[in-house]
């Protein structure tokens, strides 16, 4: 049997989530011994898994948020270099045929040297043949010169920012003897023997792709905890908000959230993530520290959180309007598309306030009694094994 490592990099829950969801997909075909290469810190909900876990180490979360929100390189030459040590050890000790990474942006390096096939699991608007417009982040500049000028600055300046992420990248291929990866974020972000784009193609709008760039749909996971105590005497006569802002969303705007959602006739679900300490308790609010996000958004009607692509899909999967409050790239990103497309509503994090916030939710609510766009979100498991089973180095 072949033996299939993965390697997730534990930034944000879902690099993880990816990686568990598409494990579990392989494992239940009975053809290959799968190896999962992570950190620890989500454990608590992600719950026992059928094959074989190791520790890898990932920069904090916390360091990597603040990167991302001032907008400068995430990784040093240092720690990359620490990660393809680790990548190379990990690759010795298990001996793999076909490696996965999502995120461990080292392996594309690390891969290369052990001569092993190397899939990396990321989302297509991060490709360089993308045919996307990129809406600036929440970086402090547009706190002092506001959103519409920091725009021009950013579509000005992005090509050059986008070259600074990779130096670092470039410097640890030279110390290792490897070719270069390009001088485009996006050309980091995407290199592997195999590109595979965790979305539905219907979505993202896409120049010419080579042979190796695949869409195989959104990879969809939820935690792995019981259901609250009070999951089974939820109020049934008022609409469902669920508010959910993940591990990587701005936990500071929770407070706002729950006071205008007060004032309004629904039903609050509301995981804290271990992020907000709740110190006011409202009637018509529920909360947990996590909540398994399937169930949940099958129950809601509304789905309020950062944007990102895991909660995004899950409510496009399950008809659910979401209203994204996206902060980094990554989630502005994803949620603009899904804005485009019908799909949500974004309201920027830095802009967020309780009229727009009761405005949007009345506006969903009013959009679900209408038609919302139908897109195919299944993963092609077998266009999956199918890379497996005939992979090559340097497809």
């Amino acid at each position: 049997m072949k033996h299939i490592l993965f390697f997730a990099e534990a930034v944000t829950l879902a690099h993880i989530a990816r990686c568990i969801t598409l494990a579990n997909k392989i494992h239940a075909s009975g053809q290959y011994i799968i190896t999962i290469a992570a950190d620890n810190r989500y454990d608590e909900i992600i719950g026992a898994v059928p094959f074989q876990r190791i520790p890898l180490k990932s920069i904090s979360s916390h360091y990597f948020a603040k990167k991302l929100a001032d907008g400068l390189p995430i990784y040093n030459v240092q720690t990359l270099t620490d990660y393809v040590n680790e990548d190379l050890s990990i690759i010795d000790e298990i001996k793999p045929d076909f490696i996965f990474g999502d995120f461990r942006l080292s392996l594309s390096i690390s891969a290369r040297i052990k001569k092993t096939p190397y899939a990396s699991i990321t989302n297509a608007y991060w490709s360089p043949y993308a045919d996307i417009k990129y809406p600036v982040p929440e970086i402090p500049l547009t706190k002092f010169v506001g959103v519409s000028i920091a725009q021009k600055v950013f579509d000005l300046v992005r090509p050059v920012v986008f070259k600074l992420h990779t130096l670092a990248f470039n410097k640890v291929c030279k110390k290792f003897r490897q070719p270069l990866l390009g001088s485009d974020l996006r050309e980091v972000y995407t290199h592997a023997d195999y590109t595979l784009y965790a979305d539905a193609k219907a979505l993202i709008p896409m120049h010419s792709l080579p042979e190796n760039h695949i869409f195989i749909g959104p990879l969809l996971w939820s935690a792995k905890v019981s259901l609250p105590v009070w999951w089974d005497t939820l109020p049934s006569d008022k609409p469902i908000v669920f508010i959910t802002l993940g591990s990587s969303g701005d936990s500071s705007l929770l407070p706002m959230l729950l006071e205008t959602l007060n004032k309004m006739p629904v039903t609050v679900l509301c995981v804290t993530a271990k992020k907000v300490k709740l110190d006011k308790s409202y009637s018509n609010v529920f909360s947990a520290e996590f909540l398994p996000a399937e169930l949940v958004v099958k129950k809601a009607d509304i789905v309020i959180c950062n944007g990102g692509s895991p909660m995004v899909y899950q409510s496009i999967v399950e008809k659910k309007i979401v209203i994204g409050l996206p902060s980094n790239l990554d989630q502005y990103l994803m949620m603009t598309l899904a804005d485009a497309t019908g799909f949500g509503q974004l309201i920027r994090a830095g802009k967020a306030n309780s009229y727009n916030i009761e405005r949007a939710v009345n506006k969903g609510l009013a959009v679900k009694k209408k038609i919302i766009p139908e897109i195919d979100c299944s993963l092609d498991i077998n266009e999956v094994i199918k890379i497996i089973d005939t992979a090559t180095i340097g497809s």
